[in-house]
C-alpha cells in the first residue's frame, strides 16, 4: 500500500495548516519547510494556489494523487456542485468515519486501525481504508481495539464533536444521513480544485 512515510511537519508547514492534528507538538507553523523557508515568500499565481489546495486536501484525507483524481472524476460524473461532491465523497471514506467518530485522534490513526482489522461494518471486518460507508449502516471497533490507550483516551474527550451526520452510542456509529459542506470544519476551497482538474 503506497503512502507517505516521511516528515509530517514538513508537510503541515508547507501548507500553512495543522494537517494531521498534532496541535501543540507541531512547531514553526508559519514557516515553510526548506533552507529558504524564512526568506519572504511571493504572491502566488492562480495555478500555484489551486495546486497548493489539491495538494492540502490529498494531505488532510491521506491519498495520492491516482486515488484523489478518480475522487474528481467521480464528482464530475455526478450532478450538483462538483467541489462539494468531492469533499463529500471523501467525507465518506471508512478511514474519515472512524475519525470523525472519536475513536481516534488522528486519520493517520484511523487508516492503521482499519488496515489492522480492527473496524466493523454492520458487524463485518473491513480492511479498507477507502471503503465507501453509505447511510444506514453501522461501523464500529473491535472489542481488542477498543483497549487500546490511545483509542482509550480519544472516546473519553468529552468535548469532541461529532459531525450531525453520525451518531455515536460506546464503540459504535450509524451514518443517519449523508454529510454536508457545512459539516466539513477544515478551511478547504473546493472550487480551487475543481479548476485545477478542469484545466
Amino acid at each position: 500500500m503506497a503512502r507517505y512515510t516521511g516528515p509530517k511537519d514538513r508537510l503541515s508547514r508547507r501548507e500553512g495548516f495543522d494537517l494531521f492534528s498534532k496541535g501543540a507538538k507541531l512547531t514553526r507553523l508559519a514557516v515553510p519547510p526548506g533552507v529558504h523557508g524564512s526568506t519572504r515568500a511571493r504572491m502566488p499565481s492562480q495555478y500555484g494556489r489551486q495546486l497548493r489546495e489539491k495538494q492540502k486536501v490529498k494531505r488532510i484525507y491521506g491519498i495520492l494523487e491516482k486515488q484523489f483524481r478518480k475522487y474528481v472524476e467521480s464528482a464530475l460524473k455526478t450532478r450538483g456542485n462538483t467541489g462539494e461532491k468531492l469533499l463529500i465523497l471523501l467525507e465518506k471514506r471508512l478511514d474519515n468515519v472512524i475519525y470523525r467518530l472519536g475513536f481516534v485522534p488522528t486519520r493517520p490513526a484511523a487508516r492503521q486501525l482499519v488496515s489492522h482489522r480492527h473496524v466493523l461494518v454492520n458487524g463485518k471486518k473491513v480492511n479498507i481504508p477507502s471503503f465507501e460507508v453509505s447511510v444506514g449502516e453501522v461501523v464500529g471497533i473491535s472489542d481488542k481495539a477498543a483497549e487500546i490507550p490511545a483509542i482509550k483516551q480519544s472516546m473519553a474527550e468529552k468535548d469532541r464533536k461529532i459531525p450531525g451526520w453520525l451518531e455515536k452510542k460506546a464503540t459504535l456509529g450509524k451514518v443517519v444521513k449523508e454529510p454536508i459542506r457545512e459539516d466539513i470544519t477544515e478551511p478547504i476551497s473546493e472550487q480551487d480544485i475543481v479548476e485545477f482538474y478542469s484545466r
